[in-house]
């Protein structure tokens, strides 16, 4: 049921974005009176599952989930309709426009994009607000995993500047250190400050372990998982944990220490409850689990929460959109930096997919579906021929040099646009398949 609701947020959502962003051209050859001959969700080689005409445009939806498309008349594009581009130019096609016309009309999709992102995200503050957990008010410091550890950093510490600089928002940490390649942290340890160092040599591996710095939790019981052996054992909801084996423990890190390599096996569980110690006797899990997940952090942090009005949220949602449109730009910068080896964690559909929630949360889609509007405009505007940006790139040349590429050029670089697409395509959705089988 998990992977269906995921699969649906998943569908919803790229149907909503391939639907504006083509709606983004066809508004533009509207304006400039050029016409468009099809409007499509997804692709319909063969068959369409339905279509209706309207005036001179064919409306529909494919079948083969992979975007979508307008077909604009007199246009190179992937329908390569050489037949009509055979034929001398009409005035409502799209190569007898101006090439001014014809840039706002290529670029009419990305715009999209970016706009919608910026209407969602000011409309899910407006409605839903914000709430984060200040770096300031991480009272228990970092839970430090094992990479974390090789690097310098220890459970416990309190993350106090990056590269100098003061962060926010706790979340913002893993991220900044990732996205800015920083060298440098201040921590605060047993009330001394220090300085962690962070070699170039370790971002490949920090990139495969995106959460190498963790809120440290207190392991205090918020509900049990099915099959809990610590439920079986009359564990409560509120307990808190505080010795394994008689060995002290007070932090969900210092539990999951405690517990590795313990699979199968019976320990002993004590607990604080209403100021009272109690023991237990359990058998964890064949995974070295006793069932049990923490609470709500809210129930021990002071989180920061802002509420926004409608005018607020406008300028609020812009600044949002424009943040997260930098963040991926250097998202891709790693990508393309081979040293970092950021390209071994492109993935396709399935790792999109995942990213949606489990259950269904109207807060997170929204969230989500404004990230994925980003991404989809900043991909779309890449210059490579068979995008929007390969389009836009031609254009450019067209007006800073005066002279129009042929048609036979054009279509021999829409080829070789759509190959590098596929591979692409292959590439990113074989990283996906390897890592089911991996494990990873």
């Amino acid at each position: 049921m998990e992977i269906l609701v995921k699969v649906a947020q998943l569908i919803l959502s790229l149907s909503i974005l391939v639907i504006l962003h083509e709606f983004g051209h066809f508004i533009f050859a509207k304006i400039f009176k050029t016409r468009v001959e099809k409007f499509y969700l997804f692709f319909n080689p063969g068959f369409s599952l339905f279509r209706f005409r309207k005036g001179e445009t064919e409306y529909g939806m494919g079948w083969l989930p992979l975007g979508g498309y307008v077909k604009i008349s007199g246009m190179i594009d992937e329908s390569m309709d050489k037949e009509q581009m055979s034929k001398p130019p009409q005035p409502w096609e799209f190569r007898s426009k101006p090439a001014w016309q014809r840039l706002l009309i290529m670029l009419g999709g990305v715009t999209m994009n970016f706009i919608l992102a910026i209407l969602i995200y000011a409309s899910v503050l407006f409605a839903w607000g914000e709430q984060y957990l200040p770096n300031d008010n991480v009272k228990y410091g970092i839970a430090a995993d094992e990479l974390a550890e090789q690097i310098g950093f220890q459970d416990g510490d309190r993350i106090v500047s990056i590269e100098g600089k003061k962060v926010e928002r706790f979340s913002a940490i893993p991220k900044t250190i990732l996205l800015e390649k920083a060298n440098n942290v201040t921590i605060q340890r047993d009330g001394q400050l220090q300085q962690v160092h962070i070699p170039d040599t370790v971002f490949p591996r920090l990139l495969n372990d995106p959460q190498f710095i963790n809120l440290r939790m207190p392991a205090v019981i918020g509900g049990f998982s099915e099959d809990s052996p610590a439920k079986e054992a009359g564990l409560k909801p509120g307990d808190r944990i505080v010795e394994i084996n008689g060995k002290d423990v007070r932090f969900f890190d210092q539990l999951q220490q405690v517990l590795e390599g313990k699979k199968n096996q019976e320990i002993s569980v004590t607990v604080e409850r209403d100021d009272q110690k109690q023991t237990v006797q359990l058998t964890t899990t064949q995974e070295g689990h006793i069932g049990f997940y923490v609470g709500n952090m809210n129930k021990y942090f002071q989180l920061e929460e802002k509420r926004y009005s409608f005018v607020a949220a406008i300028p609020a949602g812009i600044g949002k959109g424009v943040q997260t449109f930098r963040e991926y730009l250097k998202q891709l910068g790693l990508i393309f930096t081979p040293e970092t080896e950021a390209y071994k964690e492109v993935g396709g559909f399935i790792t999109i997919g995942k990213i949606f929630p489990g259950v269904w949360d109207w807060y997170a889609f929204w969230n989500l579906t404004a990230f994925l509007s980003i991404i989809l405009a900043i991909i779309n505007v890449l210059p490579i021929p068979a995008l929007d940006g390969g389009h836009v790139m031609f254009l450019f040349y067209e007006i800073l040099s005066g002279q129009k590429p042929s048609d036979k050029f054009l279509e021999y670089a829409q080829v070789a646009g759509m190959l590098i697409l596929l591979a692409i395509l292959v590439y990113a959705n074989g990283n996906d398949i390897v890592k089911l089988f991996t494990n990873q």
